[in-house]
């Protein structure tokens, strides 16, 4: 492992500390319910403003996060590991809760890190090869930089070789969104479909209590 790259490793792992710690900071009340994998936010955290695009060019702004569970994923299509496998994870996870009503089964979004590769044709692919349900959203570069910043999702890009290509060191965490378009959760790494599984179940319960 080059110096490099091992210093570009450390700092991701320094920001992804922090920006947990920033998070934790921020919530006073005490945890309602006991989770073994994510850290939950009782009161919700309203997301940043964004404009993007999905998988088919349409619209995709934060009215496309209320009214269900989401989670969000960033990541890029040509990320060689941790990627393909937490999709493949999310997969897993929507199939543990196949059990669950169709709306409250999470839809999974994958949020481009990489916008000068992940053209729309490229993530519907991508995507797809996952899961049919699972959307990817990309954008234009200064939208999401701003999108990832707000949300203290790391991105650190390579230097390109000699044959143009790179690759990005990013946050693997995922964002749990809520219906009504609140950060609701956050689960840190690593990820398993059935402790992914697990966590959302008792956020549900916890949910429809609190509605009672």
């Amino acid at each position: 492992m080059s110096s490099t790259l091992r210093i570009a490793i450390a700092v991701l792992v320094a920001v992804t500390a922090a920006v947990a710690g920033m998070w934790l900071a921020r919530e006073r009340a005490p945890v309602p319910v006991v989770l073994d994998h994510a850290t939950l936010f009782p009161a919700g955290r309203p997301l940043p403003a964004f404009d993007l695009v999905d998988q088919l060019g349409s619209p995709f702004g934060p009215e496309r996060l209320r009214g269900r569970w989401s989670i969000l994923f960033f990541g890029f299509t040509q990320c060689p590991d941790v990627c393909p496998s937490t999709l493949a994870t999310l997969a897993a996870a929507r199939r543990e809760l196949a059990d669950l009503p169709a709306a409250e089964r999470p839809t999974v979004v994958l949020v481009s890190v990489d916008p000068q590769r992940d053209t729309v044709a490229r993530l519907a692919e991508y995507v797809r090869f996952f899961d049919p349900t699972f959307t990817g959203v990309t954008g234009d570069p200064a939208a999401l930089a701003a999108f990832t910043r707000e949300l203290g999702v790391a991105v650190i890009v390579g230097e390109p070789d000699a044959a143009g290509q790179y690759t990005i060191d990013h946050t693997a965490t995922l964002f749990l969104i809520d219906p009504a378009g609140s950060l609701a959760a956050v689960f840190g790494t690593p990820h398993t479909p059935e402790g992914i599984a697990q966590d959302y179940r008792r956020i549900l319960e916890y949910a429809s209590r609190s509605r009672r």
